[in-house]
């Protein structure tokens, strides 16, 4: 039976998955970067007073960078899962700004779409390969 949800979340992504998927991610990392920096300017025109701007900066700017890592951590095991995991904190930064959560369904569609047809894209290419090898018999 065909796999419909792209690889598993411990297995390593093919090489077009990878690399759909981490463009995906640090597409991503500046929309939630862009994000962070929405948040504190909002906070701040809010009248902070308790230091909650600098702790939306500095949390959407470590949310940015995780997901920079995990577009290089692909090719390990697990880099899958971190990858849900970074999908799953975006949507929640829509805590801090309502706009997050329509940010964080499209990255998680497109996360979901990179790796589904990067997935496909990596088994016909393989099978293309297969078919194009010299002992592959000729109709």
């Amino acid at each position: 039976m065909k796999r419909v949800f792209g690889p598993s979340l411990f297995a390593v992504p093919g090489k077009f998955a990878r690399r759909l998927s981490a463009v995906a991610l640090l597409g991503q990392a500046l929309t939630v970067f862009f994000g962070a920096i929405a948040a504190r300017q909002f906070a701040v025109a809010g009248g902070d007073s308790d230091g909650r701007a600098t702790a939306y900066l500095v949390g959407g700017c470590v949310l940015a960078v995780l997901c920079v890592l995990v577009s290089g951590m692909l090719r390990r095991p697990g880099g899958v899962l971190l990858g849900w995991i970074v999908q799953v904190l975006t949507f929640a930064t829509a805590v801090v700004l309502p706009p997050m959560a329509i940010v964080g369904l499209i990255f998680g569609g497109l996360w979901w779409l990179c790796l589904v047809q990067g997935n496909k894209m990596d088994t016909m290419s393989a099978q293309w390969a297969a078919d194009e090898s010299p002992d592959s018999p000729k109709a």
